[in-house]
Parts: structure tokens; sequence; C-alpha cells
């Protein structure tokens, strides 16, 4: 029997990727003088993906790692102009409004009362609070994980902290990677909800799609639900 329910919180209840990737989009153009497009993108997804153990995820790590790109692909000519713009792209991300996705309002209104509702996202914490004020869906849960990674260690703290037995667990999210396989190990279950696009990190290639759940759309969860306790 599934009593809490735990949301991703980007791209699962509010769209995210698209502003990251129309960020990547800029300071593509932004060094197209130095550079191909299609190396500058390479490169930065390196830097990124070197920079997590030290910066973690969200936009402030991914500023960073634009900065550190800027300077290596221009051989430290990139100027300062160009250094403020990229900060600017950053700061734009920041305080761009909170959109949630359709039917996530009218999800959480079904599932209120019924579970116990939660989200673990993981990212920067004033980031992802303020995010969550903008919303407008912080009141539909009990609780907020802002955590660092998603892995298998992760979710057994959450787990131990809210006294939660996997089984009655379950979590959706659109990320395979990080969201689903780690609780799915667990003994949870587990929804994948696709997002129209997904960060190059989050691809997982031999996943077993009989291990968990995959919805078109979260409007389709309470009924989804339901025919769970039916069976």
């Amino acid at each position: 029997m599934i009593r809490v329910i735990a949301f991703d919180a980007d791209d699962t209840l509010w769209h995210n990727e698209a502003y990251f990737r129309d960020a990547e989009a800029s300071f593509r153009r932004m060094l197209a003088a130095y550079h191909d497009e299609t190396w500058i993108q390479e490169r930065l997804f390196a830097t990124e993906m070197r920079n997590l153990s030290h910066f973690g995820y969200g936009i402030k790590s991914f500023v960073l790692s634009m900065i550190e790109t800027a300077i290596e692909l221009t051989e430290g000519q990139v100027t300062g102009h160009e250094i403020q713009a990229i900060v600017d792209l950053g700061k734009e991300m920041l305080a761009h409004p909170t959109e949630p996705l359709p039917q996530a309002r009218e999800t959480l209104m079904a599932l209120q009362g019924r579970y116990r509702l939660m989200v673990i996202t993981k990212g920067d914490l004033l980031d992802q609070e303020a995010k969550l004020a903008r919303s407008g869906l912080g009141d539909f849960f009990s609780a907020v994980e802002v955590v660092s990674d998603k892995n298998e260690t992760t979710y057994r703290s959450i787990f131990e902290k809210h006294q939660i037995t996997p089984g009655e667990f379950l979590m959706v999210g659109n990320s395979v990677k990080s969201d689903i396989l780690p609780a799915v190990a667990l003994g949870a279950h587990a929804v994948h909800v696709p997002y129209e696009t997904t960060w190059i990190h989050e691809h997982v290639e031999d996943a077993d799609p009989g291990a968990f759940a995959t919805l078109a759309h979260l409007g389709l969860l309470p009924q989804w639900l339901v025919d769970q306790e039916g069976t």
C-alpha cells in the first residue's frame, strides 16, 4: 500500500531544463567567434561534469562552469563584458518565473489528504526554495528535501529521517537515473513522467522498463494509483 508520494521538482512539477538550454544557446553564440558551437557545447558539458563534485547542481554551478569554459576556450582572452554577460544569464535564470507543468496543481489537489506528499529535489537550496515558493505549490507538501545528489544513500537517509518503509513509498520524477532507479533499488515504487527534454547527464540506456511505471503526463497519476490499489 502506497502511503507516501515524493515528487521531483524540476521538470516534474515545473519547467526548468528549457531555461538551461536557452542559456546554453546564448553562451554558444557569445563564443562563436572563437570556436565552433558544437565544440563549445562539448567543452561546457565536460566542465560541468568536472565541477559537480565541487559546486554540485543548479544555476550557480552552471554559471561558474560557463565562466571557466569561456576562459579555457578563449585562452584567457574573454573580456570583462563577456563575463558580465554570462553572470547576467545566470541572474535571468534565477529570476525566471516558476511555471508549473500542466495538471501539476490538479494532480496534487487530487492526492492531497489521501497520501503524504513530499518533494525530493537536488540543486541549490536557496534557488529550489525560491522556485517552490514562486510555484504556488508549496502548501501541498508535508516535507521538502533539497539534496546534493540522488542515489541509494540519499533515499535511504530520507527513509530513515521520515520513518518511511520503502514498500509504502512512491517516487515520481522525470529522470530515470536520479528519480527512478535508486528508489526501485531500495524496494520502493517509482513512476517515470518524461519531460520534453532531458539533460544528457541524466540519460540512462539500460534501465529495465518493467521495474517501474511510465506515464505520459502527471495528470494520469491519480488514476494510476487507483488502478494499483485495485490489483
